[in-house]
């Protein structure tokens, strides 16, 4: 839900922000109800963060706008998030939260071209939004990768130093290449490319990657800090497969690769380049509700308990769950080992969220829950996610004291 024609002056680096006529959904009777999934809560295991809530009365909080962009590219304005608004990035700043979300147009191919716009709360579920987009395909050294699919799904996290960097897709409208950005205001990016880039001598630059989820710790303020784990920073990344990397500076990574001599044999053998070295971290499982595609969430929570990553599972009912339709998304989580992050301690056998919701069920895509963006804020879990590649909601838990 959005606050109507209304000035929203936060401080943040000088900006003003402004509603733009967004559309509203829900209304103050509505009852927030469990997540449909709410009766197998009970057997799921002690590390995992649960449970959401799906806050019914406001969902969805975000949805298509009109604003206008004057496009570098194509030197005329657009209405930039007109068709579809999906998939967030969450940063806390100022007493406030950012959703920095992914925004299509209608004229781009081959779905719209994406840019990644940056909407704000005091609450949580109220948002006002900046009538331009933040990052975006430009006249710049990246415009080859990112025209005209666009800048695709972020994920955000701080340096100890308050340095933002920004993971996202990069799409060209047939390559797919998961790229990074910094900032200081979360206003003002500075793209610098393909994540893979330097890595193995350019050798993984033209893999198909996306969906960059970095080991972090969730503070209390609601910061989502990089932390370092046996000297590096890691990162999980990949949507069929869930892969890792490594990083010195949260800017180049390398992705993990198998130890010398390991000639485990994997169902992915090709991903636009030869992927047979890459050791797999999370694979999809047979039978199950994640049997076709697992894919990263939000930054990936460092805990006593081990590395918790929330993922995204896609399900084909002739060899998956019978119970979902066809290209089902939904939410699960996993526990990872901190002494060595590619080593699955645990695993839900149970989803904990699924598209329920008739904003869930139709839209761009249909059938998807997809979780993106997490933060913690006024005392709360506050997990975002895209609706049918097509508006944002929001589920909500209550902090463990």
């Amino acid at each position: 839900m959005v606050k109507n024609t209304v000035l929203y002056v936060l401080g943040l680096a000088g900006i003003v922000l402004f509603s733009c006529n967004n559309n509203t959904t829900g209304g103050a009777a509505a009852k927030d109800s469990l997540t449909s999934t709410s009766d197998t809560l009970a057997g799921q295991p002690s590390w995992a963060l649960l449970p959401f809530t799906k806050l019914d009365s406001v969902n969805p909080v975000l949805a298509p706008g009109n604003a206008s962009f004057m496009c570098p590219v194509r030197k005329q304005n657009v209405l930039w998030e007109e068709k579809d608004v999906f998939n967030p990035a969450v940063a806390v700043r100022n007493d406030s939260l950012f959703l920095l979300y992914r925004a299509q147009d209608k004229v781009g191919k081959p779905a719209g071209t994406s840019r990644i716009g940056l909407a704000a709360s005091t609450d949580g579920v109220h948002f006002t939004r900046m009538p331009a987009p933040v990052l975006y395909p430009d006249n710049d050294a990246y415009k080859k990768y990112e025209w005209e699919g666009g800048c695709e799904d972020p994920r955000v996290v701080e340096d100890s130093a308050g340095t933002y960097y920004m993971t996202y897709t990069a799409f060209d409208g047939k390559q797919a290449r998961l790229f990074v950005a910094t900032s200081t205001d979360l206003v003002h990016w500075k793209k610098y490319g393909c994540v893979f880039a330097k890595a193995y001598n350019g050798k993984y630059m033209n893999v198909w990657s996306k969906s960059g989820s970095i080991v972090s710790n969730y503070s209390s303020d609601g910061k989502i800090t990089a932390v370092k784990i046996n000297g590096k920073y890691w990162m999980y990344w990949g949507d069929k497969y869930i892969w890792a990397a490594t990083s010195d500076d949260l800017i180049n990574w390398a992705p993990v690769e198998k130890a010398q001599g390991d000639t485990t044999k994997d169902e992915i053998t090709s991903y636009g380049v030869d992927v047979t070295k890459l050791k797999p971290v999370i694979k999809y499982r047979p039978g199950k509700f994640d049997n076709d595609l697992v894919e990263s969430g939000p930054p990936a929570i460092l805990t006593p308990n081990g590395i918790v990553l929330l993922y995204n599972g896609r399900n084909l009912p002739a060899t998956g769950d019978k119970s979902l339709v066809e290209g089902t998304y939904t939410s699960c989580q996993i526990l990872l080992d901190k002494a060595d992050p590619t080593h699955t301690v645990d695993r839900m056998n149970d989803y904990f969220m699924k598209p329920d919701k008739p904003y869930e069920l139709t839209g761009q895509v249909n059938q998807v829950c997809f979780i993106e963006g997490l933060a913690k804020f006024k005392n709360k879990w506050w997990l975002y996610y895209g609706t049918a590649d097509s508006k944002i909601a929001v589920t909500v838990k209550v902090v463990d004291k």
